[in-house]
């Protein structure tokens, strides 16, 4: 990627210059259509046209800050946090293949957290101390979890709270109980002002797209859903042309075909056609967890 950053350019975030101001600056930046975003990544991927990725770079730093900000209650420098989104978008970039036929935004949601995640676990001691990938899912998700059953006053959570999250992240009590102490401590108001004297005063909250909590989550999860489903495509290929078409044909038709009808289009028995399925659906399945571990969406599981 250092050709990549080496001549973007980037406009940096720094406290003393003031988060709003960089978030203003990068709002600057136009969005690109999708067959623009095509032929700027193809540019990068054939003749590695430093320009082309700078341009898909900042086109996207909107969506890394706004990704930086569902980690801003670490006690880390909120500036730092946007910087480690920033690499993440320009790993991304250097990945992208415009031929898999999904958004650029969908592939480097994934490099973004991850790059995050990693810095946040680098910076925390209680993560470095070798804790386990429960006490990793606790540490990126109790935040979640409170506020699915309410409980976002500040201070010790109830009994009944702490049971609840334990069992739906397959952690003990105490450990609840420890980390929402340390993560307590850490969290940033959504209505505190960003930004100096002289440029205007702006609430976190005006950087989000949505102030309603059930609205964020479902956005978030259609993003989820988005980015699955550019996974399921990239997977794909792994499969060969008779293997693809009776998984899609078996598993992802809304209207299932039968065995028999395949084996009479493949003339093969129903039971080699359901061996190809089997077959096929593991393969996929191994293929996908490859490609999720190697854009960082294991990260914190």
């Amino acid at each position: 990627m250092s050709n990549v950053s080496r001549y973007a350019n980037l406009p940096a975030p720094s406290p003393e210059a003031g988060l709003s101001r960089y978030l203003q600056e990068i709002r600057k930046f136009p969005l690109l259509e999708p067959e623009e975003e095509y032929m700027l990544a193809k540019r990068w991927v054939e003749d590695e046209d430093t320009e082309a990725a700078h341009r898909m770079v900042t086109s996207h730093l909107r969506l890394a800050a706004k990704i930086a900000m569902g980690y801003r209650g670490y006690g880390l420098p909120q500036a730092e946090v946007i910087s480690e989104a920033n690499v993440g978008l320009m790993q991304a970039v250097k990945r992208f293949d415009p031929e898999k036929g999904f958004r650029l935004a969908t592939y480097a949601m994934w490099w973004i957290r991850a790059s995050i995640q990693e810095y946040i676990l680098r910076s925390w001691s209680l993560v470095k101390m070798g804790t386990t990938s429960a006490q990793k899912k606790l540490f990126f998700n109790l935040r979640k979890a409170k506020s699915r059953i309410g409980a976002l006053e500040d201070g010790d959570l109830r009994p009944e709270h702490v049971q609840k999250i334990a069992t739906d992240l397959g952690v003990t009590e105490d450990e609840v109980i420890s980390m929402n102490r340390r993560l307590s401590g850490g969290d940033a108001s959504l209505n505190a002002t960003v930004g100096s004297e002289g440029e205007g005063t702006m609430q976190w909250q005006d950087w989000l797209e949505d102030e309603d909590a059930n609205q964020a989550e479902d956005y978030a999860e259609r993003d989820e859903l988005e980015a699955r489903r550019a996974l399921l495509t990239e997977a794909m290929d792994v499969l060969n042309e008779r293997e693809r078409d009776i998984l899609v044909q078996r598993r992802l038709s809304d209207q299932p075909v039968t065995l028999e009808d395949l084996s009479s289009v493949y003339d093969v028995s129903r039971e080699r056609i359901r061996q190809i399925e089997v077959r096929a659906f593991e393969k996929l399945q191994k293929r996908m967890r490859e490609l999720a571990r190697d854009q960082g969406m294991l990260t914190s599981a």
